[in-house]
């Protein structure tokens, strides 16, 4: 019996830790974080430039603290490396609290806190993502321009494919998102890679 108690300790930990690794880190605000989400000044034309420059398109992201969805969406979806490892290469991802109050400069140049970007962009559900156009518009707000929006949460596929159609320019040809991820799907079951949806 005293064999076993220092293997099931030494077990215990491991375990522990090995949980506590994969958890998502919560920032002080009580939204989940990556470390690869870009910190700047959330100025929309400033950052949809910053992403071009680095040969990527912009996405910005609401979350809310508390969001169980979100919550999800971190440790279920982000860190499957195959979803952040696509995001990471070909996004610039900026997060927006969707209750908060850092500055934020719409493309209209309208001055703007988090929370009120928010309401005038119309968006009430968390994690909602925006992706924004590959240059900055000569008018209009975030939403008049966003070449597609994510609102909600979703499957590894469904939220990967959008990522990709985005990055595709799927928004400017004929094949409808819907259509694009139905013959991912599709060609994922017949290769024998999809487990769920």
């Amino acid at each position: 019996m005293r064999i076993w108690k220092p293997l099931l300790l030494a077990f215990g930990i491991t375990l522990a830790i090995t949980t506590l690794g994969s958890a998502a880190t919560v920032g002080e605000d009580g939204l989940h974080k990556q470390d690869w989400f870009a910190v700047t000044f959330r100025d929309m034309s400033e950052d949809i430039e910053a992403a071009a420059e680095q040969g990527k398109r912009l996405a910005i992201i609401f979350e809310q603290r508390g969001c169980i969805y979100c919550q999800q969406m971190h440790e279920k979806i982000l860190s499957d490396p195959e979803v952040s490892d696509y995001i990471k290469e070909n996004f610039m991802v900026v997060q927006y609290n969707m209750f908060g109050d850092e500055e934020v400069i719409d493309l209209d140049g309208d001055e703007l806190t988090e929370k009120t970007a928010a309401r005038k962009w119309g968006f009430v559900f968390t994690p909602t993502i925006v992706f924004l156009p590959e240059e900055v518009p000569a008018e209009g707000t975030v939403p008049e321009t966003a070449v597609a929006t994510m609102p909600g949460a979703f499957g590894k596929w469904t939220f990967l494919n959008m990522f990709r159609w985005v990055r595709e320019k799927g928004y400017e040809g004929d094949e409808h998102f819907q259509k694009y991820h139905a013959r991912i799907i599709n060609k994922l079951r017949e290769e024998g890679r999809l487990k769920s949806e």
